[in-house]
Protein backbone atom coordinates (compact mmCIF):
# COMPACT_ATOMS: atom_id res chain seq x y z
CA UNK A 1 0.00 0.00 0.00
CA UNK A 2 1.42 3.25 -0.45
CA UNK A 3 1.63 6.02 1.99
CA UNK A 4 0.48 9.87 1.90
CA UNK A 5 2.55 12.94 3.38
CA UNK A 6 2.40 12.66 6.83
CA UNK A 7 3.11 15.80 7.26
CA UNK A 8 -0.20 16.49 5.15
CA UNK A 9 -2.11 13.94 6.90
CA UNK A 10 -1.29 15.82 10.49
CA UNK A 11 -2.79 19.17 8.81
CA UNK A 12 -6.02 16.95 8.73
CA UNK A 13 -5.52 15.63 12.32
CA UNK A 14 -5.55 19.55 13.10
CA UNK A 15 -8.42 20.20 10.63
CA UNK A 16 -10.84 17.55 12.11
CA UNK A 17 -9.77 18.26 15.83
CA UNK A 18 -10.74 21.94 15.36
CA UNK A 19 -14.52 20.81 13.48
CA UNK A 20 -14.66 18.35 16.47
CA UNK A 21 -14.17 20.53 20.02
CA UNK A 22 -16.12 23.32 17.62
CA UNK A 23 -18.89 20.87 17.63
CA UNK A 24 -18.71 19.83 21.07
CA UNK A 25 -18.40 23.70 22.29
CA UNK A 26 -21.32 24.76 20.08
CA UNK A 27 -24.14 22.62 21.17
CA UNK A 28 -24.32 23.00 24.84
CA UNK A 29 -23.86 26.79 23.84
CA UNK A 30 -27.15 26.08 21.40
CA UNK A 31 -28.33 24.04 24.75
CA UNK A 32 -28.18 27.39 26.70
CA UNK A 33 -29.81 30.01 24.32
CA UNK A 34 -32.20 27.30 22.97
CA UNK A 35 -33.04 26.82 26.99
CA UNK A 36 -33.81 30.82 27.18
CA UNK A 37 -36.81 29.98 24.77
CA UNK A 38 -38.12 26.56 24.88
CA UNK A 39 -38.31 23.96 27.44
CA UNK A 40 -35.24 22.33 28.90
CA UNK A 41 -33.06 20.39 26.55
CA UNK A 42 -31.90 16.84 27.94
CA UNK A 43 -28.40 16.94 28.81
CA UNK A 44 -28.29 13.30 28.09
CA UNK A 45 -28.46 13.85 24.17
CA UNK A 46 -25.48 15.91 24.63
CA UNK A 47 -23.72 13.21 26.39
CA UNK A 48 -24.53 11.06 23.64
CA UNK A 49 -23.60 13.53 20.40
CA UNK A 50 -20.49 13.93 22.33
CA UNK A 51 -19.48 10.16 22.19
CA UNK A 52 -20.52 10.36 18.73
CA UNK A 53 -18.30 12.95 17.56
CA UNK A 54 -15.42 12.15 19.80
CA UNK A 55 -15.92 8.66 17.68
CA UNK A 56 -16.37 9.92 14.67
CA UNK A 57 -13.17 11.94 14.86
CA UNK A 58 -11.02 9.11 16.05
CA UNK A 59 -10.98 7.68 12.70
CA UNK A 60 -9.15 10.75 11.01
CA UNK A 61 -6.69 11.90 13.59
CA UNK A 62 -4.82 9.91 16.95
CA UNK A 63 -2.93 7.18 16.91
CA UNK A 64 -5.37 4.90 15.36
CA UNK A 65 -6.19 6.86 12.27
CA UNK A 66 -2.46 6.72 11.61
CA UNK A 67 -2.15 2.69 12.27
CA UNK A 68 -5.09 2.73 9.67
CA UNK A 69 -2.51 3.69 6.93
CA UNK A 70 -0.80 0.21 7.21
CA UNK A 71 -3.03 -2.21 9.15
CA UNK A 72 -6.49 -3.22 7.09
CA UNK A 73 -8.30 -4.52 10.33
CA UNK A 74 -7.40 -0.84 11.97
CA UNK A 75 -8.70 0.62 8.83
CA UNK A 76 -12.04 -1.60 9.12
CA UNK A 77 -12.35 -0.70 12.67
CA UNK A 78 -12.20 2.74 12.06
CA UNK A 79 -15.00 2.54 9.03
CA UNK A 80 -17.42 1.11 11.20
CA UNK A 81 -17.10 3.87 13.68
CA UNK A 82 -17.39 6.68 11.51
CA UNK A 83 -20.21 5.38 8.90
CA UNK A 84 -21.87 3.69 11.34
CA UNK A 85 -21.67 4.05 15.24
CA UNK A 86 -20.73 7.69 15.16
CA UNK A 87 -23.49 8.68 12.71
CA UNK A 88 -25.78 6.87 15.38
CA UNK A 89 -25.11 8.15 18.28
CA UNK A 90 -24.72 12.17 16.46
CA UNK A 91 -28.48 11.45 15.26
CA UNK A 92 -29.34 10.50 19.20
CA UNK A 93 -28.37 13.84 19.91
CA UNK A 94 -30.88 15.16 17.63
CA UNK A 95 -28.24 18.02 16.38
CA UNK A 96 -31.01 19.67 14.11
CA UNK A 97 -34.04 19.95 16.05
CA UNK A 98 -31.83 21.59 18.74
CA UNK A 99 -30.57 24.21 15.48
CA UNK A 100 -34.07 24.65 14.72
CA UNK A 101 -34.72 25.66 18.41
CA UNK A 102 -31.93 27.95 18.66
CA UNK A 103 -32.12 30.02 15.41
CA UNK A 104 -34.46 32.94 15.13
CA UNK A 105 -37.82 32.66 13.80
CA UNK A 106 -36.91 34.05 10.38
CA UNK A 107 -33.95 31.84 10.03
CA UNK A 108 -35.49 28.91 10.85
CA UNK A 109 -38.31 29.06 8.50
CA UNK A 110 -35.23 29.25 5.67
CA UNK A 111 -33.25 26.25 7.05
CA UNK A 112 -37.01 24.93 6.89
CA UNK A 113 -37.08 25.68 3.19
CA UNK A 114 -33.59 24.35 2.45
CA UNK A 115 -34.53 21.20 3.82
CA UNK A 116 -37.98 20.95 2.01
CA UNK A 117 -35.95 21.28 -1.33
CA UNK A 118 -36.46 18.36 -3.98
CA UNK A 119 -32.69 17.76 -3.42
CA UNK A 120 -32.77 17.23 0.34
CA UNK A 121 -36.33 15.37 -0.63
CA UNK A 122 -34.27 13.18 -3.04
CA UNK A 123 -31.08 12.21 -1.21
CA UNK A 124 -33.05 11.69 2.16
CA UNK A 125 -34.95 8.89 0.03
CA UNK A 126 -34.07 5.58 2.03
CA UNK A 127 -33.46 3.54 -1.21
CA UNK A 128 -31.16 6.89 -2.67
CA UNK A 129 -29.30 6.96 1.21
CA UNK A 130 -28.26 3.25 1.15
CA UNK A 131 -26.74 3.48 -2.64
CA UNK A 132 -25.05 6.81 -1.60
CA UNK A 133 -23.48 4.91 1.57
CA UNK A 134 -23.01 1.02 0.26
CA UNK A 135 -22.53 2.20 -3.38
CA UNK A 136 -20.17 4.61 -1.96
CA UNK A 137 -18.09 1.06 0.09
CA UNK A 138 -18.45 -1.06 -3.43
CA UNK A 139 -16.35 1.83 -5.48
CA UNK A 140 -13.90 2.48 -2.36
CA UNK A 141 -13.40 -1.65 -1.61
CA UNK A 142 -14.07 -2.89 -5.33
CA UNK A 143 -11.75 -0.41 -7.56
CA UNK A 144 -8.56 1.20 -6.84
CA UNK A 145 -9.88 4.10 -4.87
CA UNK A 146 -8.32 2.55 -1.83
CA UNK A 147 -5.39 2.38 -2.94
CA UNK A 148 -5.33 5.90 -4.56
CA UNK A 149 -6.79 7.24 -1.56
CA UNK A 150 -4.04 6.75 0.79
CA UNK A 151 -1.29 8.70 -2.03
CA UNK A 152 -3.77 11.89 -0.95
CA UNK A 153 -4.34 13.42 2.11
CA UNK A 154 -7.80 15.50 0.35
CA UNK A 155 -8.68 12.27 -1.53
CA UNK A 156 -8.43 10.47 1.79
CA UNK A 157 -10.21 13.45 3.41
CA UNK A 158 -12.86 13.80 0.77
CA UNK A 159 -13.52 9.70 0.88
CA UNK A 160 -13.47 9.70 5.04
CA UNK A 161 -16.24 12.70 4.57
CA UNK A 162 -18.67 10.81 2.17
CA UNK A 163 -18.31 7.74 4.14
CA UNK A 164 -19.58 9.73 7.45
CA UNK A 165 -21.91 11.90 5.36
CA UNK A 166 -23.85 8.84 3.62
CA UNK A 167 -23.77 6.84 6.92
CA UNK A 168 -25.30 9.75 8.40
CA UNK A 169 -27.95 10.34 5.92
CA UNK A 170 -28.83 6.79 5.93
CA UNK A 171 -29.09 6.65 9.22
CA UNK A 172 -31.78 9.42 9.54
CA UNK A 173 -33.78 7.94 6.46
CA UNK A 174 -34.45 5.15 8.28
CA UNK A 175 -34.96 6.08 11.73
CA UNK A 176 -36.66 9.14 12.64
CA UNK A 177 -35.25 10.51 15.56
CA UNK A 178 -33.92 13.84 14.42
CA UNK A 179 -36.06 16.06 12.29
CA UNK A 180 -37.09 14.87 8.70
CA UNK A 181 -39.10 16.45 6.59
CA UNK A 182 -40.16 13.68 4.09
CA UNK A 183 -41.53 10.47 5.63
CA UNK A 184 -42.04 7.04 4.78
CA UNK A 185 -43.54 4.07 5.85
CA UNK A 186 -42.19 1.45 8.25
CA UNK A 187 -42.51 -0.98 5.92
CA UNK A 188 -40.44 0.57 2.98
CA UNK A 189 -37.84 1.65 5.59
CA UNK A 190 -37.49 -1.96 6.66
CA UNK A 191 -37.30 -3.17 3.24
CA UNK A 192 -34.91 -1.06 2.08
CA UNK A 193 -32.88 -1.12 5.50
CA UNK A 194 -32.95 -5.23 4.94
CA UNK A 195 -31.35 -5.10 0.88
CA UNK A 196 -28.88 -2.47 2.31
CA UNK A 197 -27.46 -5.01 5.06
CA UNK A 198 -27.53 -7.81 2.97
CA UNK A 199 -25.80 -5.62 0.41
CA UNK A 200 -22.96 -4.89 3.15
CA UNK A 201 -22.54 -8.13 3.90
CA UNK A 202 -21.67 -9.10 0.34
CA UNK A 203 -19.39 -6.43 0.36
CA UNK A 204 -17.67 -7.91 3.01
CA UNK A 205 -17.40 -11.51 1.72
CA UNK A 206 -16.04 -10.10 -1.66
CA UNK A 207 -13.24 -8.35 0.18
CA UNK A 208 -12.32 -11.27 2.21
CA UNK A 209 -12.31 -13.36 -0.93
CA UNK A 210 -10.56 -10.48 -3.03
CA UNK A 211 -8.68 -8.08 -0.29
CA UNK A 212 -7.86 -4.35 -1.80
CA UNK A 213 -4.96 -4.31 -3.95
CA UNK A 214 -1.83 -4.09 -1.62
CA UNK A 215 -3.24 -5.03 1.31
CA UNK A 216 -2.03 -8.78 2.84
CA UNK A 217 -4.42 -11.61 2.75
CA UNK A 218 -4.20 -12.32 6.09
CA UNK A 219 -5.08 -8.58 6.83
CA UNK A 220 -7.18 -8.41 4.68
CA UNK A 221 -9.33 -11.55 5.98
CA UNK A 222 -9.32 -9.60 9.65
CA UNK A 223 -10.84 -6.41 8.37
CA UNK A 224 -13.31 -8.34 6.16
CA UNK A 225 -14.89 -10.67 9.23
CA UNK A 226 -14.75 -7.06 11.42
CA UNK A 227 -17.00 -5.97 9.16
CA UNK A 228 -18.78 -8.79 8.82
CA UNK A 229 -19.41 -9.22 12.29
CA UNK A 230 -18.78 -5.69 13.57
CA UNK A 231 -21.44 -4.17 11.37
CA UNK A 232 -24.29 -6.47 13.10
CA UNK A 233 -23.88 -4.89 16.10
CA UNK A 234 -24.98 -1.45 14.98
CA UNK A 235 -27.31 -3.42 12.75
CA UNK A 236 -29.30 -4.89 15.26
CA UNK A 237 -29.45 -1.21 16.70
CA UNK A 238 -31.38 -0.09 13.73
CA UNK A 239 -33.76 -2.96 13.28
CA UNK A 240 -33.88 -2.49 17.59
CA UNK A 241 -35.06 1.15 16.78
CA UNK A 242 -37.14 0.87 13.34
CA UNK A 243 -39.12 -1.56 15.34
CA UNK A 244 -39.42 0.39 18.27
CA UNK A 245 -40.32 3.22 16.12
CA UNK A 246 -43.19 0.97 15.00
CA UNK A 247 -44.66 -0.04 18.27
CA UNK A 248 -44.68 3.09 19.60
CA UNK A 249 -46.74 4.78 16.57
CA UNK A 250 -49.09 1.48 16.37
CA UNK A 251 -49.71 2.31 20.17
CA UNK A 252 -50.84 5.75 19.80
CA UNK A 253 -52.67 4.69 16.97
CA UNK A 254 -54.40 2.36 18.71
CA UNK A 255 -55.13 4.43 22.28
CA UNK A 256 -56.62 7.10 19.59
CA UNK A 257 -58.81 4.43 18.24
CA UNK A 258 -60.29 3.85 21.99
CA UNK A 259 -60.88 7.16 22.88
CA UNK A 260 -62.95 7.68 19.57
CA UNK A 261 -64.66 4.77 20.04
Amino acid sequence: MHHMNMTHFFILEITVLFIAISALILYPAAMYYSNKKHRAWKKGRYFIFAIGVIIAASALTGPLARLSHTDFTVHMFLHLLLGMLGPLLILHGKPMTLIIRTLKVSQARKLSTFLNMKYVKFISNPIVASILNIGGLFLIYKTGLFELMHTSVLLFALIHLHVFLAGYLFTMSIIYIDIVTHRYSFLYRAAVLIAALGFHKILSKLIYASPPAGIPRQDGERGAMLMYYGGDIVDLALIILLCLEWYKRAERSRVQTVKLS
